[in-house]
């Protein structure tokens, strides 16, 4: 019979007691224990536990219990070619076993030292989720719902303080693990990995969250053929003995042989059926009774399917129902709930607010469904107080609304993303635009004539001040250009001109921007050696123009001596 004691453990509050307890349990069973002696080669518990690395990936969180069967395949080694029959409770669901391998095969080739056996992660998805709840997944290996811990509130479990503003495990408050491996958010954050190739990094996703499992265990310079490094990297997943030796049994259980079986049809462990989360409480602690071995019962117990057999005629358990949510509790997703246009001038407010809609099976409202709403694409807009993702619950009529939206001053389009956090339910997306700053009329600041001899500079400066509608624009992108006097303006290539940074002759600038006042003074203007009378255009982003003439005056002519009157000519001396 498979044993199991309590159904989980309570991380950070596990004792000598329900260790020695575990210890019996794997003696009694006849199930694989500690140590566990395996083939050549193959890792060997030390017998100690060694120091735990950095925090748990799991947060230290609950696991279950459940040991082996006690008939275990007669296969012994790794197993590559595995049959496709036998019970469900020693098999796994065949895209369960596909990413488990997948995650092997991947860190074969990028960290080939670690030696990580696909058995060792099946070990850890068993005990930490019954292989995503018995492989109900997608297609693309999400679950149908997430899998969450407990509250990790301090209250029986670890203290840890929200990090991911809810938008892995929906608690904006405290955190929560999540997904079949059971990761918290903080460290999801740093070891998440697409292991399905599809451009998300999510820890509902068996094929993401094996290959992160497997990342994990290898950190470091680990070597998991070497008995003391797979302890090392097991205990840094969840540091507690019993987890060790649980992990371990499960380990040299799946060594020894397992097989496929269809997705869905696994076993879910006890308090797991359904759509909701893991348990979120643990169950009781042994009642301590001096000894290990249970006291004498009026019959034997009941088997667990697949595994040994007992004395006599047992009539199976009968599995405790797990209530199933109404239809008008169960969400079947969010929509657009009227979030008209998404437009703004760069560093605006966007003055639509997104909102949208949890409905339920029925088509009605679903209060208290955790949304979050994110910011996706190469932009700098952001929601108020500079968050990119937020997440919120609706309220009573099914709706949420996300916070003002705000423009950054990078022009463009973008994406806002609203789901229903860690489900496997279709975003609500919404397509948003930032539009360049803009003036409708510009002019300028005084009215002094602008002029310049040949070859000098014009003494005043050219200043401009840009508005839209009546009120300053201020950031407005303006071009300067001299202009021909034809028909069809274009840039002329005599009269005044700017110089550029080193020096050079320009006669169009682009790049410039109207200041806070929405003012702009221009860099300094200069005459070649031709008089005349030339145009300066102005443009802003928005279609406003201006048209400033500027004069190179002609130098005067030279002063010459009077011709000599011919009338008045001296007269001619005497004979």
């Amino acid at each position: 019979m498979a044993a199991q004691f309590g159904r989980r453990l309570r991380k950070g509050a596990t004792t000598t007691a329900v260790a020695a307890v575990a210890v019996a349990a794997l003696s009694a069973s006849g199930a694989p224990g500690t140590p566990l002696v395996s083939g050549s080669g193959d890792p060997q518990s030390t017998g100690t536990t060694p120091p735990p690395d950095d925090g748990a990936a799991t947060g230290n969180s609950p696991y279950y219990t459940e040991l082996p069967p006690l008939i275990t395949p007669d296969k012994p080694g790794t197993s590559t070619n595995l049959p496709v029959t036998g019970s469900a409770e020693s098999g796994i669901p065949a895209s369960i076993l596909a990413a488990y391998k997948k995650a092997e095969q991947s860190l074969a080739s990028s960290d080939a030292a670690c030696r990580l056996p696909w058995q060792l992660l099946a070990a850890i998805g068993k005990v930490e989720s019954g292989h995503a709840r018995g492989g109900r997944v997608d297609a693309n290996g999400t679950t149908f719902s997430p899998i969450l811990g407990p509250v990790l509130d301090g209250r029986g479990f670890a203290l840890i303080k929200d990090t991911d503003n809810g938008a892995y495990d929906g608690d904006a408050t405290h955190d929560r693990a999540v997904g079949p491996m059971q990761f918290i958010p903080s460290t999801w954050a740093t070891w998440g990995q697409d292991g399905n190739g599809d451009g998300r990094k999510d820890p509902n996703n068996i094929y993401d969250a094996a290959l992160a499992a497997g990342h994990y265990l290898c950190a470091g310079s680990r070597d998991l053929s070497i008995a003391t490094d797979l302890d090392r990297a097991v205990l840094s997943y969840n540091h507690s003995d019993a987890y060790l030796r649980t992990v371990r049994s499960w380990f040299e259980y799946y060594k020894r042989g397992t097989h496929e079986i269809p997705d869905g049809t696994g076993v879910v462990p006890p308090g797991l059926g359904g759509t909701d989360a893991r348990p979120g409480s643990p169950s009781p602690s042994p009642s301590p009774s001096g000894s290990a071995e249970p006291g004498p019962k009026p019959s034997p117990a009941p088997s667990k399917p697949g595994g040994g057999t007992t004395t006599g005629p047992t009539p199976e358990p009968t599995p405790t129902p797990t209530p199933t949510p109404t239809p008008s509790q169960t969400l079947a997703g969010v929509e657009n709930a009227g979030t008209g246009t998404l437009t703004a001038t760069a560093g605006d407010t966007f003055a639509e607010r997104i909102k949208v809609r949890a409905r339920n099976s029925l088509g009605g409202p679903l209060a208290r469904v955790s949304v979050t709403f994110t910011i996706a694409g190469d932009t700098d807009a952001a929601f108020d107080g500079g968050k990119k993702a937020v997440t919120l619950l609706t309220t009573a009529d099914g709706t949420v609304t996300a916070p003002v939206l705000k423009a950054g001053e990078k022009t463009g389009k973008f994406t806002v993303r609203a789901i229903a956090t860690g489900r496997s339910l279709p975003p609500v997306t919404y397509g948003a635009t930032v539009t360049a700053r803009r003036a409708d009329a510009i002019a300028r600041t005084d009215d002094k004539a602008l002029t310049a001899a040949p070859g000098a500079e014009f003494a005043d400066t050219v200043e401009v001040k840009a508005t839209y509608k009546d009120a300053v624009a201020d950031g407005v992108a303006v071009t300067a250009t001299m202009i021909t006097d034809a028909a069809e303006p274009a840039e002329n290539d005599k009269g005044p001109y700017f110089k550029d940074a080193d020096g050079k002759t320009v006669r169009t600038l682009t790049n410039l921007r109207t200041g806070a006042d929405g003012t702009l003074k221009l860099p300094k203007i200069y005459a070649d050696g031709t008089a005349g009378t030339y145009k300066l255009r102005l443009t802003t982003e928005g279609g406003a123009v201006i048209v400033i003439e500027l004069e190179v005056e002609a130098p005067p002519a030279p002063e010459t001596s009077p011709a000599p009157d011919a009338s008045q000519s001296p007269e001619p001396p005497a004979a």
